[in-house]
C-alpha cells in the first residue's frame, strides 16, 4: 500500500489541520508507504509573495515534522522540487476534458461569478493533483468529502489514459478510510462553518502557535449555548457548537462522543471548557516547543526536504518514463 497526501503552505496549521489530516498522516506512517509533499506548486493558482511563499515552504515543513510526520519513516519533500509532477501534468491535460473539469464543485465555489478573472491554474488544479497521485502510483489517499470528487477525476484520467493509449501506466487510486477517524473540526464562533485561517476572526481557531494563554480564552469564549450537556448524541444534532467542542475533546482523547457525553451528561460548558482547554494545551504545548527548535534551524529542515525529494524523485521516475514513451514522445 503507498499513501499519498499534500498540503498547501499557505499559513499557519490550526487545530482543524491537526485533528482532521495531520494526526491521521502520523497514524498512517506505521501501516503503510507514505509520502507528503508540500503542495507549492498548486499554491500558484493564487497570487503569493515569492518570499512569503519560500518561508511558508519551510514553516509548514517544520510544523508536520514537529506534529509527528518522522521524515525517516515517510518521504516528506516540497512539491516544485520534483519537475516530474509539473511534467506529467502537461501530459494529462491532453486526456482531461474540458467537461470534467467544468463539473468540480471546487472550481465552482473558488471562481464564483468571476470565472474570467480565475487563474488558468485554479481550473487546472484537479488535472495537477491527478499528476501528484499517479506520479508515485499511489494506491490511496486521504481525503476529505470535499475531495472525493478529485480523486474520481483523477480515477477517470487514469483510466481514459490507459485505454487511449492501450497502456498500462498507472493504478487508478482508491480514497484512503484507514488511519483512524479524521475530525471535522467547525469554527469556534459558528459551529455550522469549517474551521479556517480565512477566517477574518482569530478566535474561531486554534492555531498550532497560540500561547497556553491563548488557547484557554479562546476556548473560554467559544460559542455555546446554555443548555446542559445531553447522555444521547442524537440530542446534539440542533447544537452545532455544542457538537463541535465535543467533537473536539472526543478526537484529542481517542473517546467516542458517547463516551465524552457520559462523562458530562448533565453538565454545563462552565464545567466541560476547562477539560477542553486543559486537553489541547497538553497536546499542543510540547508540538508548539518542537516547531520553535525547527524554526531556529532552517538549514536542518533544508536537508530533511532535499532529501526527501531526491528519494520521491527516484520513485517518480519510472512512471514520467512510461507516461513519454505510452504518447510516443519517447521509444
Amino acid at each position: 500500500m503507498r499513501v499519498l497526501s499534500g498540503i498547501q503552505p499557505t499559513g499557519g496549521l490550526h487545530l482543524g489541520n491537526l485533528l482532521g489530516a495531520i494526526l491521521r498522516w502520523v497514524r498512517m506512517q506505521d501501516g503503510a508507504e507514505c509520502l507528503y509533499f508540500l503542495a507549492d506548486l498548486h499554491s500558484l493558482s493564487e497570487y503569493m509573495e515569492p518570499e512569503v511563499r519560500r518561508a511558508s515552504v519551510r514553516e509548514m515543513a517544520a510544523a508536520l515534522i514537529a506534529s509527528g510526520i518522522d521524515p525517516a519513516k515517510s518521504i516528506l519533500f516540497a512539491q516544485s522540487a520534483v519537475p516530474a509532477h509539473a511534467e506529467l501534468c502537461w501530459l494529462l491535460n491532453g486526456t482531461a476534458r474540458m467537461g470534467w473539469l467544468n463539473r468540480m464543485t471546487q472550481w465552482k465555489d473558488k471562481a464564483g461569478k468571476n470565472r474570467e478573472g480565475a487563474s488558468v491554474a485554479l481550473f487546472d488544479y484537479p488535472v495537477l493533483q491527478a499528476a501528484d497521485i499517479l506520479l508515485y502510483q499511489a494506491t490511496h489517499v486521504p481525503v476529505g468529502e470535499d475531495q472525493k470528487q478529485h480523486i474520481e477525476l483523477t480515477r477517470d484520467i487514469a483510466l481514459k489514459f490507459n485505454a487511449d493509449f492501450d497502456a498500462d501506466v498507472f493504478v487508478p487510486p482508491e480514497p484512503f478510510i484507514g488511519g483512524g477517524a479524521a475530525a471535522r473540526v467547525m469554527s469556534l464562533r459558528d459551529g455550522r462553518a469549517k474551521m479556517s485561517k480565512s477566517d477574518p476572526s482569530d478566535m474561531s481557531r486554534v492555531n498550532l502557535t497560540d500561547s497556553d494563554d491563548d488557547i484557554a480564552q479562546k476556548i473560554r469564549k467559544a460559542k455555546t449555548d446554555p443548555e446542559p450537556l445531553p447522555e444521547d448524541p442524537a440530542l446534539l444534532e440542533e447544537r452545532p457548537e455544542a457538537r463541535n467542542l465535543v467533537g473536539i475533546l472526543a478526537a484529542m482523547s481517542g473517546e467516542s462522543i458517547e463516551q465524552v457525553l457520559a462523562r458530562f451528561a448533565g453538565q454545563g460548558f462552565g464545567q466541560f471548557k476547562p477539560v477542553l482547554a486543559d486537553a489541547l494545551v497538553a497536546l499542543l504545548a510540547p508540538l508548539r516547543t518542537r516547531l520553535e527548535e525547527f524554526r531556529r534551524d532552517p538549514a536542518e529542515l533544508d536537508r530533511m526536504l532535499a532529501d526527501g525529494a531526491e528519494r520521491a524523485q527516484q520513485l517518480a521516475a519510472p512512471t514520467l518514463a512510461a507516461a513519454y514513451r505510452a504518447v510516443g514522445l519517447t521509444s
